[in-house]
């Protein structure tokens, strides 16, 4: 064998476990990761993030109208009825925060506590979309590239189709906090050169971001909020040049 062959070969084994170490610290976010059902006889309508103490967090519209439906929350394994402690419109925070029964959760997860990013993300940086089933790398998006319109969301992921959807997660990738749920598809038309027909292109997911969610937090769990930011971890507004 070749000095280059084994020179490659020892970098290999090298990295080997440093990738394993990342994708297993990836992994460790699917713990937070639930299934929400609108009503126990409806499939999931989307995807939540346990945040602690019986709470979760997901999108408004994944839940539909509260007085109607009786949502359910599938976690560890167990599909427990939700009560809606607040929800907000699609149009303003569309965020929903639901209570379970916690004593119903296993103790590895009663203790357990995710953290909210306390600085707002920068385009370009690497961020997580958790589901149940996969975390899945992405990039923040600066809003310069949406279209008019659509600016004013300026917490946006450019990753469209392999990314989470309505509810799920979005987390720094290096400290692991929570930078948001996502929300939202942003669309734009174009027209096609060889046709001139008119297509819509997906082209960035919106999230609401961690400093809305600590705002839509009522009153009575305000001290969660509190627990969560404090226990999120410093992250420098951009990254190092």
């Amino acid at each position: 064998m070749s000095l280059l062959r084994l020179i490659v070969l020892g970098i290999l084994i090298l990295a080997a476990p440093l990738v394993a170490s990342a994708e297993d610290a990836d992994n460790s976010l699917l713990l937070y990761a639930v299934s929400i059902n609108q009503t126990e006889a409806k499939g999931r309508s989307g995807t939540g993030i346990y945040l602690g103490k019986g709470l979760v967090l997901t999108a408004s519209h994944v839940v539909g109208e509260a007085l109607i439906n009786r949502p359910h929350v599938t976690i560890a394994g167990q599909d427990l009825p939700a009560r809606v402690v607040k929800q907000d419109t699609f149009e303003r925070s569309d965020l929903a925060l639901l209570a379970i029964d916690e004593g119903s959760l296993p103790t590895s997860l009663r203790l357990r506590r995710i953290s909210l990013c306390q600085t707002p993300p920068w385009p370009g940086e690497d961020v997580i979309t958790v589901i149940p089933e996969e975390a899945v790398h992405s990039h923040v998006m600066s809003p310069v590239w949406l279209p008019l319109s659509a600016r004013r969301f300026s917490t946006v992921i450019s990753d469209v189709a392999r990314t989470g959807n309505s509810g799920s997660g979005v987390f720094d990738a290096r400290t692991k906090c929570l930078l948001g749920i996502m929300s939202r598809k942003i669309s734009q038309t174009r027209t096609r050169q060889d046709t001139g027909s008119r297509e819509t292109y997906d082209i960035a997911k919106y999230f609401v971001p961690a400093s809305r969610i600590v705002e839509f937090m009522p009153a009575e769990f305000q001290f969660i909020a509190g627990e969560l930011q404090s226990s999120g971890k410093q992250r420098t507004s951009q990254p190092a040049q």
